[in-house]
């Protein structure tokens, strides 16, 4: 997968694909009447059969956004996050760092995420009314939901949902790394 969110990226596979050169793709996002993006999508996908990443590429890239990539460090993800909310991250990632020794904290799919060299651990996404915990992994969710629903938590198809104050259960969070390590360690 490629991480540098560079959109150009797709252009050789999305010329190769549909046979024509991407000059002639840009034209036909500008020839959408509305210039609505939700239309110029649909332009490249009904239209063409572009599947959701090239039509995103290529509209993104023609609305001036050379790159899908928003956030370097967790520090970045933070700045743009409330206070109280990026204090309960920094709680949320410090409790997971210590529960993987030689773990480190990346930014992928412009989210910040807890990763070992086997794979993805855990993951954590703020809105402005609650914040997801995305503990990855097959069985790791479904493992602990009935600890988490007896606690109260929203426990959601694969995220947990927690306030943006949320008191940092570290036991919690490590078990399930412990969970997800083992899961990695298995495969």
């Amino acid at each position: 997968m490629a991480t540098d969110g560079d959109r150009t990226r797709h252009w050789p596979a999305i010329e190769k694909k549909h046979g024509e050169p991407m000059q002639y793709w840009f034209d036909q996002i500008a020839d959408v009447p509305s210039g609505k993006y939700g239309d110029q999508i649909a332009r490249l996908r009904e239209g063409f059969g572009f599947s959701q990443a090239h039509a995103n590429a290529v509209v993104m890239f023609v609305r001036g956004s050379a790159s899908s990539k928003r956030f370097d460090t967790l520090g970045g993800y933070l700045n743009g996050v409330d206070p109280t909310a990026a204090a309960t991250v920094r709680g949320v990632f410090d409790a997971l760092l210590t529960a993987c020794p030689g773990a480190e904290v990346v930014i992928a799919w412009n989210q910040p995420m807890v990763k070992v060299d086997q794979g993805y651990v855990f993951g954590v996404s703020v809105s402005k009314k609650q914040m997801l915990l995305l503990p990855w992994g097959p069985t790791v969710l479904a493992q602990f939901a009935p600890r988490l629903e007896a606690d109260g938590y929203v426990v959601n198809k694969k995220t947990i949902g927690v306030p943006l104050d949320w008191t940092v259960d570290a036991a919690l969070l490590g078990d399930m790394a412990a969970a997800r390590l083992a899961e990695l360690a298995a495969e």
